[in-house]
């Protein structure tokens, strides 16, 4: 019989394509997860992987058992959460997702006060991209995602709780930034330093600024600290979110910022789920949370 840790083996070595670093991520020996596989393979009466010392394919009758055993797996999910229906909001295991552009001014906003109010509550946060958190959430490897908006959810569905502007940000001493707000038409697309490409954060800022997708720009950075850092050093301007002016700027008197005046919200932010997650009572109570404190933004 085909046991519940096989099928974890199996959807990891077909996460990875590498048994070494599936048996890493399932805290076992890669002999030990090789043999389970083999065990497996042979009582399904097909490979479900091709390998050598090389490379590692999922075979064709391979994916139609990945596919089926995802599932698998998320009911398997979903008949653990049936226990915490019963029990109060947020006073169990609960996995989180969110993206860099989001958690570094987020996350100290709302966490004092979810652990104050919800002591219970085993929260394990992860921070990656959104296409990452996506799929992760899709996998069942996450419960949820904090993500901000536009972007292809692939079938996940999102409960919005906030939404937001952005901000231009330059050196005090530049003309543009006396009167409070710029519009688009005014920035030097060349002076503009904006994140390195895959980063929703950028699409949206060139959304806003309407602005191409093949605009090269000079300077990429992976972090808005960075960015923030390169136009202290005249290097030139940026565009950031609302939430994250008072932790970047940090009240610097040679910065300064002004609010990019288009048509808003420039991005929203939503806490995003498989359609038939069973912690919708957690889902709503996260809702009503992270609005009440983003408000005093």
């Amino acid at each position: 019989m085909i046991t519940i840790k096989q099928i974890g083996y199996a959807l990891k070595v077909a996460a990875n394509l590498h048994f070494r670093k599936a048996a890493d991520e399932c805290f076992v020996t890669p002999s030990t997860l090789s043999n389970a596989i083999t065990e497996m393979e042979k009582q399904l009466g097909f490979q479900v992987f091709e390998r050598d010392n090389r490379k590692v394919m999922v075979t064709n009758l391979g994916a139609d058992f990945i596919k089926k055993a995802q599932l698998i797996k998320l009911q398997l999910e979903d008949i653990k959460k049936i226990s915490e229906l019963q029990s109060e909001p947020l006073s169990h295991r609960l996995s989180v997702g969110i993206i860099p552009t989001i958690s570094p001014f987020f996350i100290p906003m709302v966490l004092p006060k979810l652990t104050i109010e919800y002591p219970k509550l085993k929260l394990q946060l992860e921070e990656a991209q959104s296409e990452v958190l996506i799929n992760r959430v899709k996998a069942g490897d996450l419960d949820m995602a904090i993500l901000a908006l536009p972007y292809d959810l692939k079938g996940m569905i999102a409960f919005k709780f906030w939404e937001e502007d952005f901000f231009w940000v330059s050196k005090a001493n530049d003309k543009r930034s006396k009167v409070g707000k710029i519009k688009a038409r005014d920035l030097k697309t060349s002076e503009l330093i904006l994140l390195e490409d895959g980063n929703c954060l950028k699409d949206h800022v060139l959304a806003a600024c309407e602005i191409s997708e093949s605009f090269q720009h000079s300077f990429r950075a992976s972090t808005l600290t960075t960015v923030i850092q390169l136009v202290k050093g005249g290097m030139g301007t940026t565009v950031i979110p609302k939430m994250a002016i008072s932790q970047l700027l940090n009240s610097d008197p040679e910065l300064t910022s002004s609010r990019l005046n288009e048509k808003g919200p420039h991005r929203e932010i939503a806490i995003v789920i498989r359609p038939n997650y069973t912690g919708r009572k957690d889902v709503e109570v996260l809702l009503s949370l992270f609005s009440r404190q983003l408000m005093t933004l």
